[in-house]
C-alpha cells in the first residue's frame, strides 16, 4: 500500500495534515502534521499463532531531541529508557484505541509513534494520538473508528480549544478527550477546584470541536483504502455453545462465589470452580473454556447489578467502603498516613528535603524544575500473589501521574514553602482504586508533615454497567467491578471542586447523561470521604520536628561572590563548620537547611556578619590578625581588618607582644572608616 495521499483537515483555528505512502512504507504508516510539531505513526500486526484470551496491542510513543533541536543530556548522547513524558502518552493512545476492537480479535498489534519535529505551540500528545488513529483507520485491522483527540483549556472562563505550551501557564484546566463519532472514549485532566458543570462542559466541548477531524480522517481512509477485509467471527456458534455449557454447568457456583464479600475467600472459590471446569476439557481447547469462562463471570456480575441491585460486596450502588485512617504511624518520618478502604491500603508518606533536591526535569520543550513529586508503588504481593520488584511499569507511572496532578493545585510553591516535597505511596493491599487511595494518603500524609496545603484532597473512582439503554453506575468500585465493567472513572478533589479526572470506557463510549450522573455520583462520594479525612486531620500540623529546619535571608547582590569566596571556599567552609546545606542565588537570596535550629541561626548569622559593612562607633569582638611595631591588626569581621594603634593601648609594657599577641580576642570599636576603607580601632574595656 504505497499509493501517496495526503490530507489537511481544519481543527479550531489549526490546520492538521496527514500524509501515507511516502515514510515507512514496510508498515501502515501515517505522517501528522499540527504547525511545527511532526509525528511518524506505523502499525505492525502478526496473525495470532494460537488461540488466547487477550488482544495483544501495545502502543509506543517515542521521542528524539533532534525534534526539538537539542542533544542528549549525561554522558551517553543517546536516548536511553522512555521518559515519563513518554510513557504517559504512550497510555494516552492505547486508552481510546483498545475498546474499538471487537472481542473475537487477538493478533497481535503495535502501534510506533515517533516525534520527529515539536514546537511549543502545539504539543505532541494530541498529535501523536490523531497520527495512530489516522494510521489505524487504514490498516487492516478490525478498528472500529476512527477516533478524535482535543486538548481544552480554561483561560479568562473561557474554554480553548488546543492552546499552546506558554498559554496552559494561565489555564485552570488541562483536558485531553478522545471520543469517536458518538460517544467519548477517555478524558486525562487536571484542574483548578472547577466545579463537575465544568469539567463536563469541557469534555462535550472537545468532543464536539474533534468532529471534523473524525470525518477528515474518515474521507482519509476512504481514499486510501476504499476495500477492507470484513472481520467475523468465525467461532461465533461454538463460542455461544461452551457460554452456554459453562453457564448450565457451573452458574450456580460462579454466582456464589461473586456474593463472597472477601477478595481472597471469593478468589479461592473462583479458582476451584475453574479447575472444575478444565479437569473435563482437552489442553487444546482449554484457551476457549478459559475465555468463555471469563464472559461467563462477567454476564454473572452484570446481570447481578441491572436485574437484581445487587453488588459484589453488597453494598448500595452508591456507598463508600469503610474508611479507616492511621497518622505520623512512622516514627522516623516527616509525615506518614495509613489509609484503608475496604480491602484497599496505603502507606503514604511525605518526605521534605532542601531545595537543591528538587526534581530536575530535561523536557524536549526545555529544562524545568518541580518541587513536588509524587512515586506510587505496586507491589505483587499487594494481591497475594509472586512476582518480582523490577522497578515501576507503566501502569504505576500512570497512576502515580494521576495523583500527583490531583494533588498539585494544593501543593505551595518554592516561594511559599521553600522545601522540596516527596511524597511516596506504598500500596500494601489491593482491591480497586488504589491510585485514589493515594491521593487521599498524600494529602493526608502532607498535612501530618505540617506541608501548608489549606484543605484535604479526596479521590474516588466510579464504575459502569451498561446495557443498551439501561446503566448503572457504581462507587467506590472493587477489582472485579473495574475488571468485568464498562468503565473506569476516577475524580479527585476538593469541596470546592475537581481538581483530578480520569476517565477510561472499555465499550463504544458514553453519552452526557452517563456523564452527568458519575460525577454526581462522585462528588457525593467525595464529599463523604473528606468528611472522614477531615475528622483525622483537617489543618497541617507543625512542620515536623525531623524536617530539615530552615532560614531565608536576602543579602546584597554584590556580596554573593564574597560569600562563595575563591574556588567555593567560604561558603564549603560554612557548611562544614555548622552541618548545614546553603543555597545561594544570583539575585542575593539565601536558603540554610540543617539539621538543628542553632545550627542554621549560626550559619545564618556568620552570613550576616560577612556581608556586613563597618560601622563607626559599633563595637566588635575581634581577633589579632597580626602584631607590628606600631599596633596590631585586628580581624572584626570575617574579611575585614582594622588599625589599633600602639596608642589606644593604655597598659605600660617594654614590647607590645607582652600585652596583645596574634589570635588574642579582644574587644574592640570604629573610630574611623577612611575613604579607601582603612579602619582604625579602639580598645573597649
Amino acid at each position: 500500500m504505497n499509493k501517496y495521499v495526503k490530507k489537511e483537515i481544519q481543527f479550531g483555528s489549526k490546520t492538521l495534515v496527514i500524509e501515507t505512502g511516502k515514510i515507512a512504507r514496510q508498515a501502515t504508516s501515517v505522517v501528522a502534521t499540527m504547525g511545527g510539531t511532526v509525528v511518524l505513526c506505523s502499525i505492525v500486526t502478526k496473525k495470532a499463532a494460537e488461540k488466547r484470551d487477550f488482544f495483544p496491542l501495545s502502543v509506543h510513543y517515542l521521542e528524539k531531541t533532534y525534534a526539538a533541536g537539542k542533544i542528549p543530556g549525561g554522558y551517553f548522547k543517546r536516548e536511553a529508557r522512555p521518559t515519563e513524558y513518554e510513557t504517559l502518552t504512550s497510555r494516552l493512545i492505547d486508552r481510546p484505541l483498545r475498546p474499538l476492537f471487537p472481542d473475537f480479535y487477538s493478533d497481535e498489534v503495535q502501534v510506533n509513534c515517533l516525534l520527529l519535529s515539536l514546537d511549543k505551540s502545539n504539543p505532541s500528545d494530541i498529535v501523536a494520538m490523531l497520527a495512530a488513529s489516522a494510521a489505524m483507520s487504514i490498516a487492516d485491522v478490525p478498528f472500529n473508528g476512527p477516533i478524535g483527540g482535543a486538548r481544552v483549556g480554561l483561560i479568562n472562563d473561557e474554554y480553548v480549544l488546543n492552546p499552546a505550551i506558554d498559554e496552559m501557564d494561565d489555564s485552570d484546566l488541562d483536558m485531553v478527550v478522545a471520543g469517536s463519532e458518538k460517544a467519548v472514549l477517555m478524558v486525562e485532566s487536571d484542574a483548578n477546584e472547577l466545579s463537575e458543570d465544568l469539567m463536563i462542559g469541557g469534555i462535550l466541548f472537545a468532543h464536539q470541536e474533534m468532529q471534523s477531524v473524525i470525518k477528515g480522517i474518515k474521507d482519509f481512509s476512504n481514499e486510501v483504502l476504499p476495500e477492507r477485509t470484513k472481520y467475523e467471527n468465525e467461532n461465533l456458534e461454538s463460542e455461544k455453545k461452551v457460554f452456554d455449557e459453562i453457564k448450565n454447568k457451573f452458574g450456580d457456583d460462579i454466582k456464589d462465589a461473586f456474593s463472597t464479600t472477601d477478595k481472597k475467600a471469593r478468589g479461592e472459590k473462583i479458582s476451584t470452580v475453574r479447575e472444575k471446569l478444565l479437569d473435563g476439557v482437552d489442553e487444546e481447547n482449554s484457551a476457549e473454556y478459559l475465555k468463555q469462562f471469563k464472559e461467563v463471570e462477567k454476564d454473572i456480575v452484570r446481570n447481578n447489578v441491572l436485574l437484581d441491585k445487587a453488588r459484589i460486596d453488597g453494598r448500595a450502588m452508591n456507598e463508600v467502603r469503610d474508611i479507616n485512617i492511621d497518622l505520623n504511624f512512622l516514627p522516623s518520618v516527616h509525615g506518614s498516613a495509613l489509609f484503608t478502604r475496604g480491602e484497599t491500603q496505603a502507606i503514604v508518606t511525605t518526605t521534605l528535603g532542601a531545595t537543591k533536591e528538587v526534581q530536575i526535569v530535561d523536557a524536549l520543550v526545555g529544562e524545568y524544575k518541580d518541587n513536588f513529586m509524587l512515586h506510587y508503588n505496586f507491589p505483587s504481593y499487594s494481591v497475594g500473589e509472586v512476582g518480582m520488584p523490577m522497578g515501576p511499569k507503566r501502569r504505576e507511572i500512570g497512576h502515580g501521574a494521576l495523583a500527583k496532578r490531583s494533588l498539585k493545585p494544593f501543593v505551595p510553591t518554592l516561594n511559599e514553602f521553600p522545601y522540596s516535597i516527596r511524597v511516596v505511596s506504598d500500596i500494601t493491599e489491593s482491591n480497586g482504586s488504589s491510585s485514589m487511595a493515594s491521593v487521599c494518603g498524600g494529602s493526608l500524609s502532607m498535612m501530618a508533615a505540617g506541608v501548608p496545603i489549606k484543605e484535604n484532597i479526596a479521590g474516588v473512582a466510579m464504575g459502569l454497567i451498561k446495557d443498551n439503554e439501561k446503566f448503572e453506575i457504581l462507587t467506590d468500585i472493587l477489582g472485579d467491578e473495574d475488571h468485568l465493567g464498562d468503565m473506569d472513572f476516577k475524580v479527585a478533589g476538593s469541596k470546592s471542586g475537581v481538581t483530578g479526572l480520569q476517565m477510561d470506557i472499555k465499550i463504544e463510549g458514553i453519552n452526557e447523561e452517563i456523564l452527568e450522573k458519575a460525577l454526581s455520583q462522585a462528588k457525593e462520594a467525595r464529599l463523604h470521604i473528606l468528611k472522614i479525612m477531615d475528622e483525622a486531620i483537617s489543618k497541617p500540623n507543625d512542620l515536623s520536628s525531623l524536617a530539615p529546619c530552615f532560614e531565608k535571608l536576602v543579602i546584597d547582590k554584590e556580596k554573593v561572590k564574597v560569600v562563595i569566596g575563591k574556588g567555593g571556599s567560604t561558603i564549603k567552609g560554612l557548611q562544614e563548620e555548622f552541618g548545614t546545606t546553603i543555597e545561594l542565588q544570583d539575585d542575593g537570596n539565601v536558603s540554610i537547611f540543617g539539621d538543628s535550629k542553632d545550627s542554621v541561626n549560626q550559619t545564618k548569622a556568620k552570613i550576616e556578619l560577612i556581608c556586613a559593612e563597618p560601622e563607626e562607633g559599633k563595637e566588635y569582638d575581634g581577633v589579632v590578625a597580626k602584631v607590628v611595631e606600631f599596633g596590631a591588626f585586628v580581624t572584626f569581621l570575617p574579611g575585614k581588618d582594622g588599625l589599633l594603634h600602639i596608642s589606644q593601648i593604655k597598659q605600660d609594657f617594654e614590647h607590645l607582644t607582652d600585652v596583645i599577641n596574634e589570635g588574642d580576642k579582644i574587644r574592640v570599636k570604629i573610630t574611623e572608616v577612611g575613604r579607601q576603607g582603612r579602619i582604625k580601632l579602639e580598645l573597649v574595656d
